[in-house]
């Protein structure tokens, strides 16, 4: 399912929902445990976990050139949110009675040619995270990514009308 995006008060915001059946805790440390987030999101380290933290960003284009993220909101097995771009991407984790609903939402302050790309590769990584999640761990499906891109560039041409 796509992610839904709409205009906001001050840019745009895509959600994405994924419900999980697994507890808010376990997909905690996939969002947070550098073992595990190397396996669904290769280019994030959690070098300082708290709000006012750090996460690196490395390019992963064999040159080992990385640059901070700041953490900008931080509740333990409820909220990550960090810097990403001019924006920001928000993790939201709630309980429920199979598991927990992740809510992940990107805060983008205008859209451009990027945006599409962000938002497909978002869109992979989470079904990599579920596939972790449920013990089929996968390597990034370039494949999927070129589809679900076609699909948010058609969604994000949309809204720019």
């Amino acid at each position: 399912m796509l992610a839904v995006i709409e205009k906001a008060e001050r840019g745009y915001i895509a959600r994405f929902e994924r419900p999980l059946h697994h507890s808010a805790e376990e997909v905690w440390a996939a969002l947070t445990e550098n073992d595990k987030l190397a396996k669904w999101m290769p280019n994030l380290q959690v070098t300082d976990l708290r709000k006012g933290g750090t996460i690196k960003f490395n390019m992963n284009d064999g040159t080992g050139a990385f640059f901070d993220i700041k953490i900008t909101d931080f509740e333990q097995y409820s909220v990550l949110e960090y810097e990403w771009g001019e924006g920001r991407v928000r993790f939201e984790l709630y309980a429920e009675p199979d598991g927990c609903l992740l809510v992940l939402k990107e805060f983008i302050n205008s859209l451009n040619d990027h945006t599409s790309k962000d938002l497909a590769g978002w869109h992979v990584c989470l079904d990599m995270l579920r596939a972790l999640m449920d013990g089929r761990p996968m390597d990034f499906p370039k494949e999927d990514w070129e589809n679900w891109y076609e699909q948010y560039r058609a969604a994000v041409n949309e809204i720019k009308k």
